[in-house]
C-alpha cells in the first residue's frame, strides 16, 4: 500500500540522532492500571529513559496524562465518573501524585520538572500563547523538564482538548521541536486491525500528510479502534510545524532512547519541512499586517545581513495600533519594505520604547516581556 523507500527511511531514523528538542506524550494506559493509579516502576522506567536523552544532550517535554486515572484511586471511586465536576475534582487530586513522582524522579539526578496546565484557550489566545511558548522554552533552556497535561480541573466541553495526543501536537509547534514520539500500547500504526487481521503489515514510514492513512481511520479501522486517529491528527499538527512523529510501544525497554538512536522500531511520520523553515514559511504567509515599524539603517542591516532579532533601539517610529503577538511590517526610513514578524509588544508599548537599549526596557515600562522586540525566530526578512 505504501512505496518503499528503506533508503529514505533510514536515513531519516538516523538524523534523529542530532534531534535538539523533543517532545514525549505518556498516555493513562501507558502509566496506570485500573484500581491501583500510578504504575511507579514505569514512570521510574520512563523517565530513566527521558535521563538518558538529557545526557545525550537533547532537550525533552514531556504530555503525560495520568493524572484524572489517579485521582480515582485516592477518593476511592470504582471507575472513572461521567460527571464533569467529579473528573475535575479527580484530576485535581491526582495531578499532585503524579507530579509528585515525576519531580522526585528527576531531583534523584540532580534536575527538576516543571507542571504546566494548558488548555484550548492557551494556544487560540494569541498572549496566552506567547506566554505559554516563552514560558516553556525559558524552562527547557534551563534544563528543567516541563511536564504538560490538560488543566482537567477547570477545562469545559467547549475547551478541552479530550486526548493528550492533539495536546502533543499542538505543543510540539509551540516548542518548536524536531520529534514528537507518541507511546502507546501498540506496536506502531498498520494497515489494518491487527486483532482482526493478523497478517496486516505495520507502516514502518510515511509522510505525516500522506491521505493513503486517512482510509484507516473509518469504524473498525486499526486508528478507530486503537487510538490512533488522534494520533494521526497529532502527527499531522506536529508536521505541520517541522517534527516528525514516531507511534511506539511504550514497554518496551529503553524505547525513546532506541528510538532517537535510530533503531526501527514502531511507526515514523515525516514532516517534509524542517521546524524553522516551517515558522518561517507560516510567517511569510500572514499577509494581514496590523501596524508597522521604521527601522533605521543599522536595524536593517542587522536583519538583512545579521540575521539578528529587532532590537527597541533600531526603531525610528511605530504606525498603526496592534497587540502582543500581532504581526508587523518593517520598512526602512525610505518606506522600503523589509520584511515582516510577531512583535513582542503593544504599539502602545513599542512607542514608548522607541531607540531604548534592551537593558533600558524595565526602566521605561516596568518590566520586560521579552528582550526584543521581533525575536528572530519570529521574523522574515525580504531579499
Amino acid at each position: 500500500m505504501f512505496a518503499s523507500d528503506l533508503e529514505g527511511e533510514t536515513a531519516l531514523r538516523a538524523g534523529l540522532r542530532d534531534a535538539g528538542r523533543v517532545v514525549v506524550k505518556f498516555g493513562s494506559a501507558l502509566l496506570t492500571s485500573p484500581g491501583t493509579g500510578l504504575e511507579h516502576a514505569r514512570i521510574r522506567s520512563l523517565v530513566d529513559d527521558i535521563h538518558e536523552l538529557l545526557d545525550a544532550g537533547h532537550q525533552v517535554v514531556v504530555v503525560s496524562s495520568g493524572a484524572v486515572a489517579e485521582g480515582c484511586v485516592r477518593l476511592g471511586l470504582d471507575r472513572r465518573p461521567d460527571a464533569v465536576s467529579d473528573l475535575q475534582a479527580a484530576a485535581a487530586v491526582g495531578q499532585v501524585g503524579l507530579m509528585a513522582i515525576y519531580e522526585q524522579l528527576f531531583v534523584a539526578r540532580g534536575r527538576h520538572a516543571a507542571m504546566v496546565l494548558l488548555t484550548h484557550d492557551d494556544f487560540a489566545h494569541r498572549e496566552r500563547y506567547l506566554n505559554a511558548r516563552a514560558t516553556l522554552n525559558r524552562l527547557v533552556s534551563a534544563g528543567v523538564v516541563p511536564v504538560i497535561n490538560e488543566n482537567d480541573t477547570v477545562a469545559t466541553d467547549e475547551i478541552r482538548f479530550g486526548d493528550n495526543d492533539t495536546l502533543a501536537g499542538l505543543v510540539s509547534n509551540v516548542v518548536e521541536a524536531d520529534v514528537l514520539v507518541l507511546l502507546t500500547d501498540a506496536d506502531g500504526l498498520y494497515t489494518a486491525d491487527p486483532r482482526q487481521q493478523q497478517d496486516a503489515p505495520m507502516v514502518n514510514f510515511a509522510a505525516a500528510n500522506d491521505r493513503q492513512l486517512d482510509a484507516m481511520a473509518g469504524p473498525g479501522g486499526a486508528f478507530g479502534r486503537g487510538g490512533m486517529v488522534t494520533k494521526l491528527a497529532a502527527a499531522r499538527l506536529a508536521a505541520d510545524g517541522g517534527a516528525h512523529t514516531l507511534i511506539a510501544p511504550g514497554r518496551l525497554e529503553r524505547v525513546i532512547s532506541r528510538l532517537l538512536a535510530g533503531e526501527r522500531i514502531g511507526t515514523l511520520l515525516a514532516a517534509t519541512v524542517a521546524p524553522r523553515d516551517a515558522r518561517k514559511r507560516w510567517i511569510a504567509g500572514l499577509r494581514k499586517s496590523k501596524g508597522c515599524l521604521v527601522l533605521d539603517a543599522g536595524a536593517v542591516s542587522a536583519l538583512q545581513q545579521g540575521g539578528r532579532s529587532l532590537l527597541c533601539v533600531g526603531v525610528r517610529r511605530v504606525v498603526g495600533q496592534f497587540q502582543r503577538g500581532d504581526v508587523v511590517r518593517f520598512e526602512d526610513e525610505n518606506g522600503q519594505a523589509v520584511g515582516q514578524g510577531l512583535v513582542n509588544y503593544t504599539s502602545a508599548e513599542a512607542d514608548r520604547l522607541i531607540g531604548v537599549p534592551t537593558a533600558g526596557i524595565a526602566s521605561v515600562l516596568g518590566y520586560v516581556n521579552e528582550p526584543e522586540l521581533v525575536h528572530r525566530d519570529n521574523l522574515v526578512v525580504y531579499r
